[in-house]
């Protein structure tokens, strides 16, 4: 196991629950049973906070970890537009993603493909928690 993976999983300011959530979302990898519940606060089409409970892997926590420190103040259209291209990041696909997304590429990354589904869990939950 990378230890940067450990690393970014060990920020968990995010790990909390969010009361006065606007959308939320639970979700489980059927392949291993990891289980993730986001919270979201949407203004305006813009996320304003993120907040995650998960029961799961170190690289889940490191994807979740990572994401929530992403999202915040970032329109809904350009979180959907990262989470679709990114399954990509584990092929030797060349995809353009915003600058901003870029710490994502160190672990959706084809060393990790064992992982992909544990990986994808948080992206896939804000997907499902903003219904897109």
């Amino acid at each position: 196991m990378d230890l940067r993976i450990l690393e970014i999983a060990s920020y968990t300011e995010h790990n909390k629950i969010i009361e006065n959530f606007t959308h939320k979302s639970k979700n489980k990898n059927p392949l291993c049973g990891d289980e993730m519940e986001i919270s979201l606060v949407v203004k305006n089409d813009v996320i304003k906070d993120m907040g995650y409970q998960c029961k799961s892997c170190i690289y889940c926590q490191a994807s979740v970890s990572l994401l929530s420190r992403k999202v915040k103040d970032k329109s809904v259209e350009e979180i959907k537009d990262f989470i679709t291209n990114s399954e990509k990041l584990f092929a030797d696909v060349k995809i353009n993603i915003e600058k901003h997304w870029n710490d994502f590429k160190e672990i959706l990354d084809k060393k990790n493909l064992a992982r992909k589904e544990c990986l994808l869990l948080p992206l896939k939950t804000v997907l499902k928690a903003l219904k897109i």
